[in-house]
């Protein structure tokens, strides 16, 4: 039994940090896990950041609904979704996911949440569990499924590394040449054969 977990920005939707730092006009914020490995470190960078622009979630969403999956991103998960179970597996926020999830045909995510206040400021987050990638492949393992991972940033070669297939997708130069043991594809129908081959 197999089931593939996927990061989301970066995978199938643009960085949603990068959407905001150019709506808003902040180019501090686009900031993301593939420059700052330490999650904690960014996040409360990015709350400061915020605090001192005095925006909050609600700024936030206006930009997300603006955000559509990148191209050939759905027909890529309802194509893998036919063929094994899909979880997608992000350090993104529930109340972030939400109108993405519904471009995407509402898969199955697995993220974290954000601590807002009545006014909207985002006043910290929660996340649902420690190194919550890794982590919860190998809750997934411990209950009988072979997982196969993919992602593009320093937060997913936990999960990439424990898998027993694990890819690169549209990552970084410097991360490929840091990884080379693991495969780095840049289109979806690469990606799709290397998990279709893995699973065999």
């Amino acid at each position: 039994m197999f089931i593939t977990c996927l990061d989301l920005e970066g995978v199938l939707v643009p960085e949603i940090w990068i959407a905001f730092a150019e709506a808003s006009g902040i180019p501090e914020l686009r900031k993301t896990t593939r420059d700052e490995p330490d999650y904690d470190k960014l996040m409360q960078y990015r709350l400061a950041i915020l605090k001192e622009h005095g925006l909050g979630l609600n700024e936030i969403q206006e930009t997300i609904k603006k955000i559509e999956p990148m191209e050939g991103a759905k027909a890529f998960l309802d194509e893998l979704r036919s063929i094994c179970q899909v979880i997608i597996i992000s350090d993104t926020f529930a109340q972030f996911a939400s109108p993405l999830m519904e471009k995407l045909g509402w898969p199955t995510i697995f993220c974290n949440s954000l601590e807002v206040a009545e006014d909207g400021a985002i006043t910290g987050y929660k996340m649902r569990c420690e190194k919550s990638k890794l982590t919860t492949v190998k809750a997934l393992q411990s209950i009988g499924y072979d997982t196969i991972a993919s992602g593009d940033s320093f937060n997913d070669l936990g999960m990439i590394g424990a898998s027993k297939a694990g890819f690169l997708f549209r990552s970084t130069e410097q991360i490929k040449k840091d990884y080379p043991q693991y495969p780095a594809f840049e289109t979806y129908d690469e990606l799709l054969a290397a998990i279709k081959a893995a699973m065999q």
